[in-house]
């Protein structure tokens, strides 16, 4: 088996893999912080059942991550994911201008993936991600570790920001 044929895993990042509740409070208010939300990412802490499911996943499949963040983001969330042992992967991220919901970027990011490789799973916590892909046929694992966030919820969904 050669590493392009090994099946993917998808993960997300933001409340699978790290933990964004200490930057919340910068998208409960009006207008929202954008800039602060993103610049706190680099001190999110991981959260052990999703680095524990990557690392997991590493043995048989080729890790990804799929994330709602902006391409601005990338340096900052690639330094993260090295100083957390997660695996090395390829990341994709939302353009800097695209504002369409989660589940529209990432569907449309997973079946690019599809056309090439097998996903053996996704693992995300947005609800309504999960079920998009799902419908269309992808194994999901849902991220139940963190409390559910109305602020992140709304932004991935309404303002396409994460």
């Amino acid at each position: 088996m050669t590493p392009n044929s090994r099946p993917l895993a998808v993960f997300d990042l933001d409340n699978t893999l790290a933990d964004t509740a200490h930057r919340q409070r910068f998208l409960e208010r009006k207008p929202r912080d954008w800039a602060a939300f993103f610049a706190a990412a680099p001190h999110d802490p991981p959260l052990p059942q999703g680095v524990a499911l990557a690392l997991e996943s590493a043995r048989e499949c080729e890790v990804v991550y799929l994330t709602g963040r902006p391409e601005r983001c990338r340096r900052d969330t690639l330094a993260w994911l090295a100083a957390h042992g997660l695996p090395e992967g390829r990341v994709w991220m939302r353009r800097n201008d695209d504002r369409r919901p989660a589940r529209s970027t990432k569907l449309e990011i997973l079946r690019h993936l599809a056309r090439d490789r097998e996903i053996r799973v996704l693992v995300d916590d947005d609800e309504l991600v999960c079920q998009d892909a799902q419908r269309a046929g992808f194994n999901v694992v849902r991220a139940r570790w963190t409390a559910e966030s109305g602020a992140l919820k709304e932004a991935q969904e309404g303002e396409g920001r994460t």
